[in-house]
């Protein structure tokens, strides 16, 4: 009975949002031809200096795809509010190169529903999330709300397509086994793990992690890390769950190099990297680590702004793509 009002409640809001979308003479959504779009589904951000993964990643799919409308939503209620409140001040936020579609960034459903009025109905969804836990399973819980609404007459259907790409670490399935989005993730990081050889130095990565669902994604792509880059000693560990710190330095002692590589294994350089990551205060990971006898060099770049990684959303979006038979140019 929940999941039934779940897609009623969407329905209708999609009606309200949609507007002649939905009920209009000229609906296209039951037409194989009709409009594709491509929604963008970031978790966020709130550091200005951050943003530059997500616009990266925007402008990489934007190029793949110059004639498919590209926009973007952020998954995070609490993030997205912060911006809200930014809008009092908009040249205060523009002036620091905050794009305007950040700084009025809107929720996925009234990003879908935007994309309806303006005549699109066959959508791909491509969360920029890193693996298939909280945000991404939440977000498949909208997509396949509105993919199941059905109208007494077809041609009043709202959406003619919506489907919804993988993370950049893949999700359960066999159709694209994650393991091939985990090595794809580690050849893009090529760089920091030469960086690492000549400073001599093991690197480590905090990633977001979560309290409630262990996966072992990230003892997995640490161990993908060291296969692909076994003179480099790789480390990843989390702010969230397991495998924390603790664990980490555990398995730390008997290095030979005191200095460390840091870097944030998320999309953006954003809060969890500029305080829990390298922040001044006592129990960061750069303090607690230099309070170890380490010398640490925290690199404040999120991975959104690797090109490489980018890339793989691009990658991820042409599959789902021709899975569900939406053409994209």
């Amino acid at each position: 009975m929940k999941s039934i009002c779940n897609v009623f409640f969407l329905a209708m809001i999609i009606c309200l949002l949609g507007g002649s979308a939905a009920f209009g003479s000229g609906s296209m959504a039951n037409s194989a031809n009709g409009n594709s779009a491509i929604i963008l589904a970031s978790f966020g951000t709130t550091v200005p200096e951050a943003v530059g993964a997500i616009t990266n990643i925007t402008d990489t799919v934007r190029n793949a795809y110059p004639e498919t409308e590209v926009r973007i939503t952020f998954t995070s209620n609490i993030i997205r509010s912060i911006w809200k409140e930014r809008q009092a001040e908009p040249d205060t936020w523009i002036s620091q190169g905050i794009p305007e579609e950040v700084l009025y960034v809107k929720n996925f459903i009234a990003t879908v529903g935007d994309l309806l009025e303006d005549g699109y109905t066959n959508i791909v969804v491509q969360p920029t999330h890193m693996f298939f836990m909280e945000q991404s399973h939440d977000l498949q819980q909208y997509v396949n709300g509105l993919a199941s609404i059905r109208t007494m007459k077809p041609r009043w259907k709202p959406i003619n397509k919506i489907v919804m790409g993988r993370p950049a670490l893949g999700r359960p399935g066999d159709l694209y086994p994650y393991h091939d989005d985990v090595e794809a993730v580690c050849e893009t990081l090529a760089k920091d793990a030469e960086e690492a050889r000549q400073a001599g130095a093991p690197l480590v990565y905090m990633g977001h992690g979560n309290e409630h669902w262990s996966t072992g994604i990230y003892a997995e792509t640490e161990k993908k890390m060291r296969e692909l880059y076994p003179e480099i000693k790789t480390f990843i560990g989390v702010v969230e769950g397991a495998p924390t710190l603790d664990d980490l330095m555990s398995r730390m002692k008997h290095l030979e190099s005191k200095k460390i590589i840091l870097r944030p294994f998320m999309i953006v350089a954003g809060d969890h990297a500029t305080n829990d990551m390298a922040g001044v205060e006592a129990d960061s990971w750069k303090s607690v680590l230099t309070g170890a006898g380490y010398t640490v060099e925290a690199k404040l770049e999120g991975l959104g702004s690797n090109d490489e990684f980018a890339a793989l959303f691009v990658d991820h979006i042409a599959d789902v793509a021709k899975d569900a038979g939406i053409l994209l140019k």
